[in-house]
């Protein structure tokens, strides 16, 4: 393969491995993939056998009915299964989060979660942006982001924890404090999706909090934790009044069964899935520090399975996107087209250290060819051994 203009490229950026992989002479064991954030740890070579020796019955299975799969999934928490949604990703919910519960306006910060823009845009609603700044690590700041939301008036609020693209973290008294400041709003959303990855603190999570306040529904992505990003698994936990309101919106069935399956297995391999996020973590911190020997690339400090990185002025997102997928079979996720955001980010799954050597040649591969023209002329070649 070749990069630059004859690289393959996608009409949306930043395509699924899924997607490269039916390029010609491409399959998805050749394919190193840093796009998808997830746990590469989880599920355990044993548990994918047992699901493996399973796959023809379950293939051929109708699925069951998905409050029987909340049951079990608040059992596996310690959750009131009264106060816990499950839904075909984290999509599915917060689609219908928007339908329901979000009337005309809704506060988001910026850079964050695509969906949580596009969504409420394509149903009328007006979205309140609030810029998370790039001079300040795009930290967001609790009275800064309730006064935006009183000056605009927005009725509902959405604050993604760890954030998404960044990969920050706000302490768990502040996402409480920023709670009680809105309980006067129609809705307060707190995507967790990447919560179980934060190393900070112990029991980052506010679910339990949500359950007993009136406003407030907490979304979590088990598909991402779970190392499981093919397997559409999200939950919403809020009190049983809103919990009930949207199970029984919900699509009757919307589980497959494999998604079941796995939460029915969880109880028996929760050992193991706790063992997986502290790998990530530590590997987190190590392809941190690994990166950050490129003195021109900012790595940002982050609490979830990946990296923000920004390159250096007039390196193109896209180009080096191209480059390493063409070159190396490495596919990255491509930030230029974030709202909120410059074209000069890339994000970055946390890998295994075999898989960061592979990134870093083809970082090194590209600070030596002539698409990085840039980047050579202000770190020679001294900066990238």
């Amino acid at each position: 393969m070749r990069h630059g203009k004859n690289a393959i490229r996608y009409p949306l950026g930043s395509p699924s491995s899924l997607a490269v992989s039916r390029e010609p002479g491409l399959g998805l064991g050749e394919l190193a993939d840093f796009s998808a954030p997830g746990n590469p740890y989880f599920p355990t070579a044993e548990l994918f056998d047992e699901l493996a020796g399973q796959l023809r019955a379950l293939l051929r299975s109708h699925p069951g009915d998905p409050a029987l799969v909340a049951d079990q999934l608040a059992t596996v928490l310690k959750l009131n299964p009264r106060t816990l949604t499950v839904g075909n990703g984290t999509t599915e919910l917060l689609t219908w989060i928007d339908h329901l519960l979000v009337d005309s306006s809704v506060a988001v910060p910026v850079p964050t979660s695509g969906r949580w823009i596009d969504q409420p845009l394509e149903t009328g609603k007006r979205v309140d942006m609030f810029p998370l700044r790039e001079a300040e690590n795009f930290e967001l700041r609790v009275e800064a982001y309730v006064e935006f939301i009183r000056q605009r008036g927005s009725r509902a609020a959405v604050l993604c924890n760890p954030n998404n693209p960044d990969g920050g973290y706000l302490p768990r008294r502040e996402v409480l404090r920023f709670m009680d400041q809105l309980a006067d709003l129609d809705l307060v959303v707190i995507d967790e999706s990447f919560i179980d990855f934060v190393e900070l603190e112990r029991n980052a999570s506010v679910a339990l909090e949500a359950t007993v306040r009136p406003n407030v529904i907490v979304v979590r992505s088990l598909g991402k934790t779970l190392g499981l990003n093919g397997v559409r698994l999200g939950y919403q936990v809020s009190n049983p009044a809103l919990s009930q309101k949207i199970g029984a919106t919900l699509p009757k069935r919307n589980l497959n069964c494999l998604a079941e399956t796995i939460v029915f297995m969880l109880t028996e391999h929760w050992g193991e899935y706790a063992e997986s996020l502290k790998l990530v973590v530590r590997d987190r911190f190590m392809m941190s520090a690994e990166l950050g020997r490129f003195p021109e690339l900012t790595v940002y400090s982050s609490q979830a399975s990946f990296l923000l990185i920004r390159l250096p002025p007039g390196v193109n997102c896209g180009e080096l996107a191209a480059y390493l997928l063409s070159e190396h079979n490495i596919l990255v996720r491509e930030c230029g087209t974030r709202i909120g955001m410059t074209g000069g980010f890339i994000r970055v799954s946390v890998r295994p250290e075999d898989d960061v050597d592979l990134l870093v040649e083809g970082l090194r591969g590209f600070a030596r060819s002539g698409s990085a023209v840039e980047l050579v002329a202000q770190a020679d070649e001294r900066a990238f051994g």
